[in-house]
Formats: structure tokens, C-alpha cells, sequence
């Protein structure tokens, strides 16, 4: 698994983390949700290997993430940022191959691999098409693919693991419940994925635990119906919300409410 024990983050200082214990583990996923603020950026940058904690351990498969090397982290971890910039000519499937350049497998294997995953996402008929000219929500599923192709196959030596920073950044509601569906079948076919979402109903329906911070500390960690209540949206949002049971997957679904600001213009 992936384990953070008491993990903290400053800079300027400013803690941006405070005391964060948190694990992810093959087969399932994990939702961080927050206020804007709260530390999941943050958060997903120390998981990922881009900055270190100011202090507490971080480890994967009980080995310290940073004694991994570059190409040991690319072939058991892929990372979706919350946007990507590129601004190449390249087509739409040489970016998906780009997700295969950790991998000593093949130009043949490469390229079905990533023509795989891009009929996983649905952009398989964008192959061709110069990626600067897709949409917002193309080049996000895009991106999604390239993800999904570096971690494609079992690695030897340990579990592989896929973390989404708001990875439904751009998507219609189809292709958000598509983004989310697909991180479910990675968990069962074994991976571990930790995903930052700002979308409560999708956390509530696809995670099988959700993480709460509020001010770069964890206030909540469970199951969506332990984690997803008045309660814990209240403290974490500041805002008031109804909790009900959803009629299709019987899990939490949840409401906010309107609640109009005293101090607001009347005139807006």
C-alpha cells in the first residue's frame, strides 16, 4: 500500500499540511475532497513524488517513496494532473504513447497498449487529430489514456497505483461518470487509486473511502455514508446540506442547500 504517517508541508511559512496519516491500497480507491485551500493539490504533489514533506514518511509498499527511482515511480504509478498544458503539434496517439516511455516493451506492444486505452476512453477516432485542436475535455480523456497506459500491465516487484487530481476538470456529465467508472475497474483489477474530487455524488458513488481536509488537516476518513453527512459537509464546507440514500446504488446522495449571504449586493 501507500502509507502517509503524520505527514506536514510548509513553505514561506505557511503549514499547507498539518499531521496528515492517510493509506491507499490495491483495490480500492480513495476520494480527498475539501474547500478550495484545504491541501489536496498539496497533497496529491507529495503522493506523487514532486515535493517532499516537511516532515513524516511516506511509503510505498513499505519501502520510502523517494528511495524509487524516476523509472521505478513511471511503471507503478501514473499521475493525472487537474490540467495539462501542451501546447506541441503532437497527435492525440503520441501522447497517449508517451504514458509507454518507462516501459522497455516494444514499439508493436506500445502502440496496442495505448490504442487500447484509447478506446477505454473513448478517443480511439481522435488518434490522428493534432492535440492542441481538441477540446478541453478531449485532451482531458486524452491524458487519461496516457495514464492509463503507463500503468497498463503488471509490473514485477509490486502493486501499481493511479491518482486523478479532479480528473472530471472539463468532462460533460457522461464522460465524468465514463472518468470515474474506469478508475473503478482499475481497483478491481487490483490497483490502488486515490482521486481529488470536488463532485461530493461522485465521490459518494465510486470511492470506497473518502478523505475530508479542511485547512490542510484530516477531519474525516471512511467509508462515502460515515464521511458524506451534514455533519462533516457542515464543518468542512461551511455550508448546510440534505443527506438522502440514492435510489439507484442505495448509497449516500447529497443536496446542497441555498443559502442566501446577508452581506451579499442586492443589486447582483
Amino acid at each position: 500500500m501507500i502509507q502517509l504517517t503524520n505527514i506536514a508541508y510548509s513553505i514561506g511559512g505557511s503549514e499547507l499540511l498539518q499531521d496528515i496519516s492517510l493509506t491507499v491500497s490495491p483495490g480500492e480507491m480513495v476520494a480527498v475532497i475539501g474547500a478550495n485551500g484545504a491541501g489536496k493539490s498539496t497533497l496529491m504533489r507529495i503522493l506523487s513524488g514532486l515535493i517532499r514533506p516537511s516532515r513524516g514518511s511516506l511509503s510505498l509498499d513499505g519501502k520510502d517513496l523517494f528511495s524509487y527511482s524516476a523509472e521505478e515511480m513511471a511503471r507503478r504509478r501514473a499521475v493525472l494532473d487537474q490540467q495539462s498544458v501542451l501546447t506541441f503539434g503532437f497527435s492525440a496517439l503520441e501522447v497517449v504513447m508517451m504514458g509507454r516511455t518507462p516501459h522497455m516493451t516494444g514499439a508493436r506492444k506500445n502502440l496496442e497498449i495505448s490504442l487500447e486505452a484509447m478506446k477505454t476512453t473513448g478517443t480511439d477516432h481522435l488518434a490522428g487529430r493534432s492535440y492542441p485542436t481538441l477540446s478541453g475535455g478531449e485532451q482531458q480523456r486524452v491524458h487519461l489514456a496516457r495514464a492509463l497506459a503507463q500503468i497498463w500491465e503488471p509490473v514485477e516487484g509490486g502493486e501499481r497505483y493511479l491518482f486523478l487530481d479532479e480528473p472530471t476538470s472539463y468532462l460533460d456529465l457522461a464522460h465524468q461518470h465514463m472518468a470515474l467508472s474506469i478508475a473503478s475497474r482499475c481497483t478491481q483489477a487490483g490497483l490502488g487509486v486515490l482521486a481529488v474530487l470536488h463532485d461530493l455524488n461522485l465521490a459518494a458513488n465510486h470511492a470506497n473511502r473518502v478523505a475530508v481536509l479542511k485547512k490542510g488537516r484530516l477531519t474525516a476518513v471512511g467509508t462515502p455514508e460515515e464521511t458524506l453527512t451534514p455533519e462533516v459537509l457542515r464543518d468542512a464546507f461551511g455550508i448546510e446540506t440534505v443527506v438522502s440514500r440514492h435510489p439507484a446504488t442505495q448509497g449516500p446522495l447529497i443536496v446542497a442547500l441555498h443559502q442566501p449571504n446577508s452581506t451579499q449586493n442586492n443589486h447582483l
